[in-house]
């Protein structure tokens, strides 16, 4: 049996493992590369390994970088089972068809300009079709139910505490009579997230691929974040000011509403409209709705005494669908705050705000998540001072703030206490889904407390389990 680092390997986005056993591939996660634009359709296209060989997918989470290739697998002839719990499921099929409609307005926006050039159209890299037809192939499992997704290997699903329906992936391999314990942790939660269960760690796993995205640091805590949260917002209302926030439509999104809307009922921020404009992030709210087990038990206890009866809805809090509502915001005076999509701050709704907002100093851009390198998130993290939207250049007035508390990643100290559950047992430790510095800084705690044979893989490197 070997395993192929396909994606998220030595770095972030695009997360895709490929387990060869007894003659069949499993393909652990089927995400979508992001950076730099031209780089990102190549890699995402091309497949390492040829799709229509691949017998099964699990799925750990629906978050893009984890999902978002999935319409291209079955577009090039992937026709097996895609295994996912039932919050992934539905948050999937929402996600990659609200990609694939990108990916069509992406191409023919491009291919106007090329057309001006005389150059060919290029196509997109699925289409909002590809998904839908994609997403049939989907299938249910819960947490801790074992299943067999091709010969030779028993899986479990265990709640990761990233987002709804997060996994981490125990399987149990068989070959040739040979038994190995294998876990993929997916994306590891934290404890004591809004809305969300702590993550359940590994116990007595062989081979463990992990996470390293905060491997050189640690979060603040989650209630370090609620109380930065709420001072940033005071006083940005106190100067009359809005406060702006790129928030990924799934998780993110949910947490902040949560959040504000404990700070409102308990009188620790002004009464000010919110606004979540996002379609897709609308579409992620109702199937948080739809599977209330899925949540926390503290949620699940805030619900039942909250006066509205619900932990994502307040009468102060507008969800806007229609691009007529989203412009609306821009033309309302007074303080308001603004949760909208994409998190990066590359596409979507969120560039018009902050082009209709980024000049004046009274107001406040949140950062709240991970940036990928070049997107326009990192360069207003990093400090840039005058900054691009829809081409044209913005002066940076508007006071930027980071929130680190609210990240959905476990950071180091996390990392380290989630490998170290399975110490007695571990052989191998692959670190992905992390930039060089971190996954480095996390060998080096690792090699601290005792844990050996800890490695980065190489981009498309395969080894022998």
């Amino acid at each position: 049996m070997n395993l192929g680092f396909h994606g998220a390997a030595q770095t972030v986005t695009g997360s895709q493992h490929l387990l060869s056993i007894n003659g069949h591939r499993l393909l652990l996660d089927c995400g979508l590369f992001q950076g730099r634009r031209r780089e990102t359709y190549r890699r995402n296209l091309n497949f390492p390994f040829d799709p229509a060989a691949v017998d099964a997918v699990i799925l750990s989470h629906a978050h893009i970088d984890h999902s978002g290739n999935l319409p291209n697998l079955v577009r090039q002839g992937f026709e097996g089972r895609i295994h996912a719990t039932a919050p992934t499921r539905h948050l999937a099929d929402i996600m990659t068809r609200d990609s694939g409609h990108i990916q069509e307005s992406d191409a023919a926006y491009l291919n106007k300009k090329r057309a001006r050039k005389g150059k060919e159209p290029i196509e997109p890299l699925y289409t909002a079709a590809d998904a839908a037809f994609a997403s049939r192939l989907l299938v249910c499992e819960d947490y801790d139910a074992p299943f067999e997704p091709v010969p030779g290997v028993i899986a479990r699903f265990f709640d990761a505490g990233h987002i709804l329906g997060s996994a981490g992936v125990l399987l149990e391999l068989e070959e040739n009579g040979r038994n190995l314990r294998l876990m993929f942790s997916g994306d590891i939660g934290r404890a004591d997230l809004p809305l969300l269960s702590d993550p359940v760690k590994p116990e007595a796993v062989d081979v463990l691929i992990m996470e390293s995205t905060y491997g050189d640091r640690s979060h603040a805590s989650p209630q370090e974040a609620y109380d930065d949260l709420q001072s940033i917002v005071s006083r940005t209302v106190e100067r009359g000011g809005r406060v702006i926030i790129p928030a990924f439509a799934v998780g993110r999104t949910q947490g902040l509403v949560f959040y504000l809307h404990q700070m409102i009922e308990r009188g620790e921020i002004p009464r000010i409209p919110v606004f979540v404009d996002s379609p897709l992030a609308i579409n992620v709210t109702a199937v948080f709705r739809e599977h209330p087990r899925f949540l926390s038990e503290e949620t699940r206890r805030f619900i039942k005494t909250d006066p509205h009866g619900a932990a994502l809805g307040f009468d102060l809090l507008s969800y806007t669908l229609s691009v007529e509502e989203s412009k609306a915001i821009n033309r309302m005076d007074g303080p308001v705050i603004i949760i909208s999509a994409s998190g990066m701050a590359e596409t979507g709704r969120i560039l018009h705000h902050l082009k209709n907002n980024i000049e004046d100093s009274r107001n406040t851009v949140l950062i709240t998540s991970w940036m990928a390198a070049h997107t326009l998130g990192r360069r207003l993290l990093e400090g840039d001072k005058r900054v691009k939207i829809f081409g044209e250049t913005y002066e940076v007035r508007a006071e930027v703030e980071c929130i680190n508390g609210l990240s959905a990643h476990a950071g180091q100290p996390q990392l380290v206490d989630y490998g170290l559950a399975s110490k007695a047992s571990l052989k191998r430790v692959f670190l992905v889904h992390g930039e060089a510095r971190p996954a480095n800084a996390l060998i080096e705690q690792f090699r601290e407390v005792g844990l050996e044979h800890v490695s980065y893989p190489a981009p498309d490197s395969v080894v022998e389990l």
